[in-house]
């Protein structure tokens, strides 16, 4: 058996895990991602249903059940000495069911520092530190070239929505909110927090020039562009890789360059 080691997770706990951990159960997507990307292939026994990079991870891996509907017997049946989750994509509940059992980590992440911070934090715990540290400074530097893309354009103000009956948009306090405004995008419901529900007048009233559709977790289509179109006529409408803008691990080195091609898209 490993020594054991103590780590501090971004919600201030310390988990002691038996160091290197052998077998790791990811309870986020973007997370399991980062895990293969750290070369993690062999350490890594169970994932979510939502885990869908990469391909052969998801038709390969165990499936525990769902972000906020996990499988505790599933879990158990692993034997992790490892759990990386994550505090707004898992329930409390059963954060706290499993963290009885087993070492359960979890990433607290709004901004892309914190983004940052977690993969580096990841690549601690998993004994991977030095292809963490290089992949958080890849991206650290990709969007410190969008930022001087950006520092010549003006803001757009747009409105993001996450879900349709009922609408529901991305406001602040989200790392959504945080890939809006790194892309050059006013969010026009920043005043608001979190994933509020806004009726037709709302979005009606906040007037955005343009209105992004998320791919996730509303598989918005182009049979919705026109629904929104009659709402805010004023609007362009597009639709847009929700990946892109939710995901906080090693996806973020794609997403600074997407947010880049996708503000030249919008004011051609």
């Amino acid at each position: 058996m490993h020594p054991r080691r103590l780590f501090t997770d971004q919600m201030g706990r310390v988990v002691a895990v038996h160091f290197p951990p052998q077998r790791i159960v990811s309870l986020v997507p973007s997370q399991t991602e980062l895990l293969y990307d750290l070369g993690l292939d062999d350490r890594v026994v169970g994932i979510t249903k939502y885990c869908v990079h990469p391909p052969e991870w998801f038709r390969t891996k165990t499936r525990v059940g769902g972000t906020k509907q996990i499988h505790l017997d599933r879990v158990a049946a692993l034997q992790p000495d490892l759990l990386i989750g994550n505090k707004e994509e898992n329930t409390q509940e059963q954060v706290l069911a499993l963290a009885e059992r087993f070492p359960v980590w979890l990433s607290d992440v709004q901004t892309l520092p914190d983004a940052l911070a977690m993969i580096q934090a990841v690549g601690q715990i998993t004994n991977t530190e030095p292809q963490a540290f290089e992949w958080a400074a890849r991206i650290e530097r990709a969007f410190g070239q969008l930022a001087a893309q950006m520092a010549s354009q003006p803001k757009r103000r747009a409105a993001y929505l996450i879900w349709r009956k009922p609408w529901m948009v991305a406001a602040s306090s989200t790392f959504i909110h945080e890939m809006m405004t790194l892309g050059g995008w006013e969010n026009v419901f920043a005043s608001l927090k979190r994933y509020p529900e806004v009726s037709e007048v709302q979005l009606a009233q906040a007037q955005p020039d343009y209105v992004l559709l998320s791919s996730e977790p509303y598989p918005f289509a182009e049979k919705h562009v026109v629904e929104i179109q009659a709402l805010c006529p004023q609007a362009r409408v597009l639709l847009v890789n929700g990946e892109m803008f939710s995901w906080y691990g090693s996806r973020l080195l794609r997403a600074a360059e997407y947010l880049g091609m996708l503000l030249q898209e919008a004011v051609r």
